[in-house]
């Protein structure tokens, strides 16, 4: 079960709270305000009200709350002033109990005593008498303006003592008198330490509600403002569901509570108690049974009305309200102005639609199954009769496939498919081809439009799924169509097939060869044919397969092949997929000028050719050429370049759609220019597991290095379970791991994560550059694990912590061994983790930490990956701290320092800066403490002695210093040497004769 909302902080009320604390502020300077607090039910205004309430309480304020309460037969005369005011009675002051004992007519709202008789005239009071009547309501008004001038007085007189503050809720359902004291107030605020605040429901206050004239009265007033409160952004939503729930919930369940609640943090609340299957048609009972008591309150005709907008599912124009609803005109305006008065329905470009969601599903889930057929047919009816503008075939799938029309919805979800398709809209197009699929064997064979067939829609539904992010459906379409491939169909149709399906399994790695038995299946079918537009497309998706298998010869053979028979026939796509090709594998025998000069004409081909999945890839690979080469900024531009491409022809969910946008991040953290929060590009609602993980990816690294922890943690637990389907995940899940585990302290716990990660690699047969990285991070946890070991005296540990060390090193020299460098010579990046893995590996085979190694692998990332060289000299002041160098030392220090502030690398800036206190230096731009009085020591020997005269062991010598107890043991020995001395002690007190230490 999800936690309340009252049960966390705040979140996405910046503003309207730093609004609120204004008008307090103003109030408490004696500058007494006004503030009407409007919001939809279920959006948060009491919750924000409380936070006022005790920041109010804080700052020394006397808080009275009031609320009001729907009564339907008149409301309680001054409800929320009485329940208020109540509060005074219970306050053990005298200025307030004098305040109160001054006003007599204040007593008609306090609690009466029991045996008291309440003030004012009693029931027996009134007389027949025409000026008898006219007395006693001249009594009853002049008793009013007391009782107002009484609670204006109180509350102006409490106020001289400590700031007031008076909350008054709900005032949608405030009485005509509550109404009236309410204004008074607000139209005399003068020099008070006094905040009035008033809250109502926006939605509640209709054309003719009393409350509205008032409010337009009040707003006008100079001393009041008034403060509306918005359902929250999507950004804000997504933080409150995480806040809300006990446990990290999958991303498509997020997304839908986020969509389906509209930012309405009550919605959101019922959503999330109804459990985690958020996605279902059907409201939770108790959300449903709110929503529909608000409709209780309108007129049978409205909610008849009310019913035939729900099964529109979209805005619905006034006259098809009519056909559909059947009412008469004038029943149906009045319906109309009912419903939108009452901030049930909104007016939309002419149209009528519900003002929430939530308020359709409710109404829809309401109807019975024969009302529901009914309008459903009724509105395909029109929409065959009526002439229709883009989406008219979509909505007429729907509308008959509801209404059981099964041979509409199939031809009509097929044209539909066909236009979102025409206008760069695949996941659409998907969802249209399924539902075609779902109700083919409903639809007698006649009655079928005869230009498609059951083949056809399972390639389509393959395409589709490709290219909106969905890769595993595309492989499960894709062999739904092989398995239905039987003698009659023709060989060129049946490699048409097997080659959808190599290009669906040639996405995940654990599917590549599978991918190639696929194509191999195609080109079988073709090789002997002559050239054509489908023999063309076969050897280039050979070509692609082959190449990345790292069968160069061969991929190019038939990208040559594919070129050929491209302009033989006169199909530019497949020529351009070929040409891609080629170019990369000019990228791979270092010829780069060459590879993207072939990936710029591949680009421009497909570009013409209106083949936009090959141009993305064509694109992404001129990218990648760059960032290869470390040519970070033009690379990164280019990525970009390619996701706006992918955007603009609604392939952003594509294979290269996602490719870069993953990349670029990943360019963007190496860089150091970090993205936001507000930026992260979030899978979505994408249903792929393997794609929500690439676009995870760096993100993980993200987190960790900003100190997220538990955010890091949920990302590389996604990541973890598609490791089997793509090797560059189970790189960055074991990396990221590694990297969360070693900022924690759990050094073991690092060094198995890279290990568990190499495991990986060697099972997909992937054991490469790739891995340098990794085993190189898990070593790196190996030696502060033995630093760690050493100093608790743990000697398993330590030999655990060298073995295990030991055997990362190892590891990492057999990738760099095996691994080939796609551009054919390794590139800066791949250098600077070598020289990382050297300045560790130094450490962990028995020598100490060597700071010209360290120096080496900073300089090495010099490149631009701005953060890892900042760890690099982070290790590098470490190793020199070790060496006895502090002043060289300190520079690194600030160099690690400045960078981890800049990019908010929070666990990297507490490591430099418990690194500086324990080495004493500091980490502002000035110059290393010197000691001009230590006579022939040097800095290093003079701190020692400092602290073996204040006692200190030199184990703990060590550990002030960052050194290891055998550099202290050497340290002390010259100084005692320089100053003659054959003991400790004897050494302190030369230094003390000499004046080279001052007493402490």
């Amino acid at each position: 079960m999800p936690r309340l909302g009252s049960g966390i902080p705040i979140i996405g009320r910046a503003d309207e709270l730093s609004r609120l604390r204004a008008a307090f502020a103003r109030a408490r300077q004696a500058r007494a305000a006004g503030v009407l607090l409007a919001g939809d039910a279920g959006v948060g205004k009491t919750r924000v009200l409380t936070e006022l309430a005790e920041h109010a309480a804080t700052n020394g304020a006397l808080v009275l709350t009031g609320r009001c309460i729907d009564i339907k037969e008149g409301g309680l005369p001054y409800l929320p002033f009485a329940e208020a005011l109540a509060t005074l009675t219970a306050i053990d002051d005298e200025a307030v109990a004098g305040a109160v004992r001054a006003r007599p007519a204040l007593a008609r709202l306090l609690p009466t005593q029991q045996g008291e008789a309440s003030a004012g005239p009693g029931p027996g009071h009134s007389s027949t008498a025409d000026h008898e009547g006219r007395r006693v309501h001249a009594e009853q008004d002049l008793g009013q303006l007391q009782l107002f001038d009484a609670v204006l007085g109180t509350l102006a007189e409490l106020s001289v003592h400590r700031p007031v503050l008076l909350v008054l809720e709900d005032l949608h359902w405030a009485d005509r008198s509550t109404r009236n004291l309410f204004s008074f107030l607000l139209s005399r605020l003068a020099d008070h330490r006094l905040l009035v605040v008033g809250s109502y429901r926006e939605e509640d206050v209709h054309r003719r509600h009393p409350l509205r004239g008032l409010l337009a009265e009040l707003v006008r007033l100079p001393a009041v403002e008034r403060v509306e409160l918005s359902a929250f952004t999507p950004h804000d939503a997504r933080a409150f569901v995480a806040a809300l729930a006990d446990e990290p919930l999958p991303e498509h369940v997020v997304d839908s509570v986020v969509s389906r609640s509209q930012g309405n943090p009550f919605f959101v609340e019922e959503l999330l108690a109804s459990g985690t299957d958020c996605e279902g048609t059907d409201l939770p009972s108790g959300l449903a049974e709110v929503l529909l008591a608000r409709l209780e309150r309108l007129t049978p005709d409205t909610r008849s009305m009310l019913r035939a907008v729900a099964v529109a599912s979209e805005a619905v124009s006034h006259a098809a309200l009519a056909e559909v609803s059947g009412m008469a005109e004038p029943e149906l305006e009045e319906a109309l102005r009912e419903a939108v008065q009452h901030h049930v329905l909104v007016v939309e470009r002419g149209c009528y639609l519900f003002r929430h969601a939530l308020q359709r599903e409710a109404v829809y889930g309401d109807l019975l199954p024969g009302e529901r057929v009914r309008m459903h047919a009724a509105y395909a009816s029109r929409l065959r009769s009526v002439p229709q503008d883009r989406g008219a075939e979509a909505k007429l799938a729907y509308h008959s496939l509801e209404s059981k029309d099964f041979a509409t919805a199939l031809a009509a979800s097929l044209r539909a498919a066909d236009e979102a398709d025409r206008i760069g809209a695949p996941g659409a197009a998907l969802r249209h081809v399924e539902q075609a699929l779902e109700i083919w064997d409903a639809v007698s064979p006649r009655e079928r439009p005869g230009d498609h067939d059951e083949l056809g829609l399972l390639l389509q539904a393959s395409y589709f799924a490709g290219t909106s992010g969905e890769p595993e459906r595309a492989i499960a379409f894709a062999r739904s169509a092989v398995d239905t491939l039987g003698p009659e169909i023709a060989p060129q149709r049946a490699a048409l097939v097997w080659r959808r399906l190599a290009e669906a399994l040639m996405v995940l790695d654990s599917t590549f060869i599978e991918a190639e038995e696929a194509i191999d299946r195609a080109w079988e079918l073709v090789t002997d044919a002559e050239p054509s537009a489908d023999r063309a497309w076969v050897f280039a998706t050979r070509a692609q397969i082959l190449r990345g298998m790292e069968r160069f010869d061969e991929a190019a053979d038939s990208a040559r092949t594919a070129v050929a028979d491209g302009r033989t026939s006169g199909a530019a796509a497949p020529e351009a997929s070929a040409l891609a090709t080629l170019g990369t594998l000019a990228d791979a025998d270092g010829d780069a000028e060459q590879a993207r000069r072939l990936l710029a004409e591949a680009a421009r081909k497909a570009q013409t050719a209106g083949a936009v999945g090959t141009e993305l890839r064509a694109r992404y690979f001129y990218a990648l050429s760059h960032d290869d080469h470390a040519d970070l900024v033009p690379a990164m531009e280019l990525y970009r370049r390619v996701v706006e491409r992918a955007e603009e022809s609604g392939l952003l969910w594509s294979t290269f759609g996602v490719a870069a946008r993953s990349r670029l991040v990943s360019l963007r953290y190496l860089s150091g220019d970090w993205p936001g929060e507000s930026e992260q590009d979030r899978p979505g609602s994408v249903e792929s597991g393997a794609v929500a993980a690439m676009l995870s990816c760096p993100w993980s690294h993200l987190a960790v290095a900003r100190g997220r922890f538990a955010e890091a943690e949920r990302l590389i637990a996604e990541l973890r379970g598609q490791w089997r389907h793509d090797i560059l995940v189970a790189l960055e899940a074991s990396t990221a791991g590694a990297e969360l585990a070693f900022w924690r302290g759990e050094y073991r716990q690092a060094a198995l994560s890279a290990q568990e990660g190499i495991g990986w690699l060697e099972r997909l047969y992937a054991l490469g550059l790739g891995g340098v990285r990794v085993a190189t991070l898990g070593a790196e946890a190996c030696v502060a694990w033995l630093a760690d070991a050493r100093s608790r005296g743990d000697s398993a540990a330590e030999a655990e912590a060298a073995g295990m060390g030991a055997k990362l090193v190892e590891l990492a020299r057999l990738c760099a061994t095996k691994g080939r460098p796609r551009s054919g010579t390794l590139g800066p990046e791949g250098q600077a983790w070598l020289a990382r893995l050297e300045a560790v590996a130094g450490e962990l085979l028995g020598g100490p930490a060597d700071p010209a190694l360290w120096a080496k692998a900073a300089e090495a990332f010099g490149y631009g990956a701005v953060y890892d060289q900042a760890v690099c000299e982070w290790q590098h002041a470490r190793s020199l701290l070790t060496e006895g160098e502090p002043a060289a030392a300190a520079k690194s220090l600030r160099r690690a320092h400045e960078v981890a502030g800049k990019l908010g690398a929070e666990p990297l800036r507490h490591a430099v800066e418990a690194l500086a206190r324990r080495a004493r230096i500091s980490l502002a731009d000035e110059p290393v403490r010197r000691d001009q009085g230590r006579g022939p020591l040097t800095e290093r020997e003079h701190a020692v002695l400092e602290r073996v005269a204040l006692g200190r062991t030199n184990r703990q010598v060590g550990e002030d210093l960052y050194i290891s107890e055998k550099t202290v043991s050497v340290h002390l020995s010259r100084a005692m040497a320089k100053l003659g001395a054959s003991r400790r002690a004897e050494a302190v007190a030369i230094a003390y004769d000499r004046g080279l230490l001052t007493r402490r």
